[in-house]
């Protein structure tokens, strides 16, 4: 037998805030008949084609847990660089460009949402077909 994963949990000072950010990024749905709303310390929100579930979870403590789990995004419909400028806009910083470290047209970017939590944003899946590899363990 095994387990499944049912959600993401994510710890954040602001659970409303940072899911509403995290929506508008990824695009995400909330649950019509469990709204989220200012000041609710649980806010889900999940994709509406799979199903993936992020639940953001408000911790008392001034300083949050160690950041243990990260996302990695890829780009619908925009190019990496395109998507870059796009979340930039949005509030995300730049904590570290990793992109051309394998190679021309390889990498990606390190980012961080308005409460610090990190992520990395890879190629699109087009952009991705157009680039190969030179090393298999290369995030792309």
């Amino acid at each position: 037998m095994s387990v499944f994963v049912s959600h993401t949990s994510i710890d954040c000072h602001d659970a409303y805030a940072l899911s509403e950010w995290w929506r508008r990024i990824l695009d995400y749905g909330t649950d019509p008949e469990d709204p989220n709303l200012p000041g609710h310390e649980e806010c889900a929100i999940f994709d509406p084609d799979t199903g993936h579930t992020l639940l953001f979870l408000e911790v008392p403590d001034a300083e949050l847990p160690a950041k243990r789990i990260h996302f990695d995004v890829r780009p619908r419909e925009r190019t990496q660089e395109q998507e870059i400028r796009w979340l930039e806009e949005q509030g995300a910083t730049l904590v570290a460009d990793h992109r051309g470290q394998y190679g021309p047209g390889t990498g990606w970017l390190t980012m961080a949402d308005p409460e610090g939590n990190q992520f990395c944003v890879l190629k699109s899946l087009a952009e991705r077909a157009h680039v190969p590899s030179p090393d298999p363990q290369a995030p792309q």
